[in-house]
């Protein structure tokens, strides 16, 4: 088997097809090839593009036992930071895109969602709950910057006092701080940043453009002074990748100020198990083979368990021997000791358009 080139800023080696829908494969990527570029053999730079969608409804809702949540908001499709390990990567499919280079660098964008959300929130029916940003793609990947449609969301949830939980693994969220730091004061917001990685050889590759480890745990820092509630996940542990720096990323996640600290083994489900196995042989060929088999025998001789209570978790001596680690790793830095609340006693109706009372 060939093994694909990197390609320069992006995570996924190529636009891998989806068995399970019959998407045809395509280059990295057809539509954008420039006439000279490809007479010379030589590929111009991915550019991304953004397409803006209207969807008739905005919450999701999930039964999974797995989630500390069941209902979330998703501002974008795709995501710019490019993980090789995202899960949400086959979502992509159902677009008829691939869930490699499409989905990194072909995005929607959903700018009506202050709007629905708020329309929800004052329906007679809707019971107050905790809202989940980021759950399928991070609510600031770079062009939130632009469409700022997370922030448009958060001043929805503060004017109806409806709590929020954010994750991301982006230091924009910082430009949000202001208003985050007054939905903190009630028990509206915590955010949780992911931490995979202190290693910046290694982030460059595996999150080629998220924020730096460094960043992100000044983002915890700066959060967690203002009196923001913040969580780690130090997500996803790959072994014989990252599986060594899990006492150092817990140690320094609480050093910046995380109040708790969780993880997740790595998940590789549908189309991401391949665009992962090509982004071994292209980074990490000399223990592609080890790094799979670990994986393997955490997830029950397969490269991805999707069943419910142990998806999550992985199985057997190897995820035994994590979840022993990072317990150890926990009590020494002194995380977890003390649980974060967020309250639905203020909920009231937000006003009938875009121009509520914030403050």
């Amino acid at each position: 088997m060939s093994i694909l080139p990197p390609v320069r800023g992006r995570g996924a080696p190529a636009n891998q097809a989806s068995q399970r829908f019959g998407l045809p494969v395509r280059e990295a990527d057809g539509d954008w090839l420039d006439v000279q570029a490809s007479i010379d053999d030589a590929l111009p730079p991915l550019r991304t593009t953004v397409t803006v969608e209207h969807p008739r409804s905005i919450l999701s809702r999930n039964t999974s036992p797995d989630l500390p949540f069941d209902q979330s908001v998703n501002a974008y499709r795709g995501c710019e930071h490019g993980c090789i390990y995202c899960y949400a990567r086959p979502t992509h499919a159902w677009l008829d895109l691939s869930p490699g280079l499409d989905f990194e660098s072909r995005l929607f964008a959903k700018p009506d969602a202050a709007k629905l959300l708020r329309a929800t929130l004052r329906k007679p029916g809707y019971v107050p709950k905790v809202i989940a940003l980021g759950t399928n793609t991070d609510p600031y990947q770079p062009i939130e910057a632009d469409y700022r449609i997370t922030r448009d969301i958060l001043e929805v949830c503060l004017e109806a006092r409806n709590p929020v939980a954010i994750t991301t693994k982006s230091d924009r969220v910082l430009a949000d701080m202001e208003l985050l730091a007054e939905m903190a004061r009630h028990d509206l917001v915590a955010v949780a940043l992911s931490v995979t990685t202190l290693d910046g050889a290694i982030a460059r590759t595996l999150e080629p453009r998220a924020a730096t480890p460094r960043k992100r745990l000044a983002a915890i820092n700066a959060l967690a002074e203002r009196g923001i509630p913040v969580h780690m996940n130090v997500s996803p542990v790959i072994p014989a990748i990252t599986d060594h720096e899990i006492e150092a990323v817990v140690a320094a996640g609480a050093e910046a100020g995380a109040l708790s600290a969780s993880f997740i083994p790595v998940r590789l489900p549908h189309e991401v198990a391949p665009l992962f196995r090509a982004w071994l042989d292209a980074h990490f060929p000399d223990r592609a083979a080890k790094v799979m088999g670990i994986i393997q025998e955490m997830r029950g001789g397969r490269d991805n368990d999707p069943d419910f209570g142990t998806r999550m978790r992985g199985q057997g001596p190897w995820a035994e021997l994590i979840r022993t680690r990072f317990r150890i790793a926990l009590k020494r830095a002194g995380l977890n000791r003390h649980a974060w609340r967020l309250s639905v006693e203020g909920f009231r109706s937000p006003a009938d358009g875009m121009q509520g009372e914030l403050f």
